[in-house]
């Protein structure tokens, strides 16, 4: 689809993006890129990451790779600084890794939980950690203007409950509490938005046929607002809007892009059966005798 921006809308931005090189951390690499942003993305696998890079280069966008995990300290060190080396700024920092399987929680080891918190929470407070040096206002690259944005992808699983994702929703409960204290926090005192997105089931992602192969959505249509699956284009977009100008008043929001599906629940009764139903409790009320009552 063609975007509703202007592709000037992010131009002399620079963001490093976690889980950049594949994904939903990809689409929005590439719409940063396109429109007006330097890109820097980090991820685990060397050969990922340069496919990636020269698929960005390849549209025109200014794109480097570096290899990192951030569930270690010193890699997030390194490729923030090796960022800011390289582009000399350093204004996004989106944090895209994640991990996430299906587990029912009798058969999820304590070490398998504490992986994803790594990933997903620890990794994410970590990267945000050692960009805070290059994100506030005043730092390495920055006027004393304004400071950077710091946007994390979250999910919804956590506002309620969900089956066989304990280990995730603890994880991005804890990534949405981190959006919000940073926000208050750095918002104050060094002028950097942090927010978040909560994207629903996305297309063509490894995680859509991990957690909703086709025999779990067979009866989604039936329950599910909006039925259909998103676009990665749709969180990337998100993601646009909180990045550039457009967003600059919106600071600790966690925008949930799921098409409604966290607010959904299975009937449990058919439209038919609730309209017979409702006729029937009617018809009964208004043919029940009147009761006179006393005025004791």
């Amino acid at each position: 689809m063609e975007s509703p921006f202007r592709d000037v809308i992010m131009k002399g931005k620079v963001a490093l993006i976690t889980g950049g090189a594949s994904g939903i951390g990809f689409e929005i690499s590439t719409q940063f890129g396109k429109h007006g942003a330097s890109i820097a993305i980090m991820g685990r696998r060397k050969q990922v990451i340069d496919s990636a890079v020269s698929a960005l280069r390849s549209l025109g966008i200014s794109a480097v790779g570096f290899q990192g995990d951030v569930r270690k300290q010193e890699d997030a060190k390194r490729v923030v600084e090796s960022t800011f080396e390289h582009f000399g700024r350093l204004d996004i920092l989106v944090n895209s890794a994640a991990g996430n399987f299906l587990v029912s929680p009798e058969d999820l080891s304590p070490n398998g939980f504490r992986t994803v918190l790594d990933i997903d929470s620890v990794g994410t407070f970590t990267m945000c950690h050692e960009a805070l040096k290059y994100l506030k206002k005043g730092g390495p690259g920055r006027s004393s203007s304004g400071g950077g944005l710091i946007l994390n992808i979250s999910a919804t699983l956590h506002y309620t409950a969900a089956w066989y994702q304990i280990h995730v929703a603890a994880a991005k409960a804890a990534v949405d509490a981190t959006t919000r204290n940073l926000a208050l926090e750095w918002g104050t005192d060094y002028d950097i938005r942090v927010n978040g997105i909560g994207p629903g089931p996305i297309g063509d992602t490894p995680g859509l046929s991990k957690l909703a192969p086709d025999e779990i959505r067979n009866n989604s249509r039936e329950y599910m607002p909006l039925y259909k699956v998103g676009e990665k284009w749709d969180i990337a977009m998100a993601a646009v809007y909180l990045a550039s100008d457009a967003g600059k008043y919106i600071n600790g929001t966690t925008l949930v892009v799921d098409g409604g599906l966290w607010l959904s629940r299975p009937r449990h009764l058919a439209k038919e059966a609730v309209r017979q139903i409702s006729r029937s409790v009617e018809k009964r009320s208004r043919d029940a005798p009147l009761v006179p009552r006393s005025k004791m």
